[in-house]
């Protein structure tokens, strides 16, 4: 066992649990900061919504979870296990290789309990304040609040030698901009804040987004709204009914919006729409990060990260996990939460600030090079085997070679494959098995 550092998580989702876990494991002193009162993160369902529906107001009260209610995961449930903790059928659960988020934040529960991590976390604590106060001794002020009475906070102060942050990337919306957005009469909401579909029932609804909560969205509004408008980013795409669909059609994106009601496509179509929806995704937001600069989230990209986990200037002091997506994602966090814990104690070396430095620089010229999008820095889509070979190297774990064909890509494959109905008709469980059965033989 290596040194012992008392080291502060934010957050007790599916990244601050195992990063607890992992930060235990090599003997570190581990306080978990929780807002709310259940551990499960983004997975612990919540019907209230904001009071602003767009989430543009930054005094609004923020409700953590964007979680609908009929919501059931979009990636087979064995993707969504860790090395040692399968997330398996139980009885009395929901079996489907696909199961709703109750499912998950069952496991969840499961995993802080059987690893004894429920006394490492203090619920009911919402971080204010994240910042450095000595260089020297690395030490780090935690400022968090507690709801005392119905409407009074009390604030407390701690120090820790570290903070690793994993409050997650499921609730600060990020919105669709197009002239007139801020003038348009009608209702306009994220998905952050969606949670049942009886509102919609007779209205005429512009959705904008092509990905995995439009897609569901829209498929659960439409038999009570009387028109669905989906904007997609597709060039030159001409407006065209959904194929099955009576009542939904597929535009451009929005051109604009006038203070009649009509919204305007960029294909030219035009439609008096009652509610727009948007799904379009969240942004990284560290409001309580105080870095004088050092850590900064730019076209929402969380700047600069060495392997999307440490600030070169700050490492290994302050950490992130689970930054990444369009990968599979626990298994992602979870080695990520062995690297930075095993950094900490010393068992395994960072290399020097300068060639973490240099690292992070590459990565971004490579992602200029490629002409990926800046927002999009943290995506695993293409390099998904590589990133997770190289972490894993790190923590002397050699990833089955399965992992090198159970990617969010190959899973990507098969959800196109079968269509909207994919978490019904593709036998996930069989494909597993299969490719763990050649890779074994």
């Amino acid at each position: 066992m290596g040194q012992s550092y008392k080291v502060a998580v934010i957050g007790a989702g599916p990244a601050g649990l195992v990063t607890a876990r992992e930060l235990q494991r090599e003997g570190h002193r581990v306080t978990v900061f929780e807002k709310a009162n259940k551990v499960g993160g983004v997975w612990l369902y919540n019907p209230r919504v904001e009071t602003d529906p767009l989430g543009l107001d930054p005094n609004r009260e923020i409700v953590h979870s964007s979680l609908h209610k009929s919501l059931r995961v979009n990636a087979p449930r064995q993707t969504m296990s860790f090395l040692d903790y399968p997330f398996l059928k139980k009885e009395g659960g929901d079996p489907r290789p696909f199961p709703g988020h109750e499912e998950v934040l069952r496991f969840l529960q499961d995993f802080a309990r059987d690893f004894g991590l429920m006394e490492l976390i203090r619920f009911g604590h919402e971080v204010v304040r994240v910042e450095l106060v000595d260089e020297v001794t690395h030490q780090w002020i935690v400022e968090s609040r507690t709801r005392e009475a119905e409407s009074t906070w009390e604030p407390k102060e701690e120090v820790f030698e570290a903070v690793v942050i994993c409050n997650g990337n499921f609730s600060e919306p990020n919105i669709a901009e197009f002239p007139g957005r801020d003038t348009w009469p009608g209702l306009q909401m994220h998905s952050h804040n969606y949670r049942t579909p009886e509102q919609f029932e007779n209205k005429i609804v512009v959705l904008i987004g092509s990905g995995p909560s439009a897609i569901d969205i829209m498929k659960e509004i439409l038999p009570l709204a009387k028109q669905v408008h989906q904007a997609v980013r597709t060039r030159k795409l001409q407006s065209l009914r959904v194929e099955k669909y009576n009542n939904a059609w597929k535009h451009s994106m929005i051109e604009c919006a006038h203070k009649d009601g009509r919204v305007v496509f960029q294909d030219g179509s035009t439609v008096d729409a009652d509610v727009i929806i948007h799904c379009t995704g969240y942004k990284y937001h560290y409001p309580f990060l105080n870095s004088n600069g050092t850590v900064t989230v730019d076209n929402n990209r969380v700047r600069p990260l060495y392997k999307h986990v440490f600030p070169p200037k700050l490492a290994p002091w302050l950490s992130f996990v689970g930054l990444n997506y369009r990968a599979v994602v626990f298994r992602v966090m979870e080695l990520q939460a062995k690297w930075v814990a095993k950094v900490l104690s010393g068992t395994v070396e960072l290399p020097s600030q300068e060639a973490m430095a240099c690292s992070v620089e590459e990565l971004y010229s490579e992602v200029e090079k490629t002409g990926l999008p800046e927002h999009h820095t943290h995506s695993l889509q293409n390099h998904e085997v590589e990133y997770v070979s190289w972490v894993g190297a790190q923590v002397d774990i050699k990833p089955p070679e399965s992992w090198k064909e159970i990617t969010f890509y190959s899973m990507l494959k098969w959800v196109l494959l079968h269509g909207g109905n994919y978490r019904d008709t593709w036998d996930a469980d069989k494909w597993i098995q299969e490719i763990e059965s050649s890779n074994s033989s």
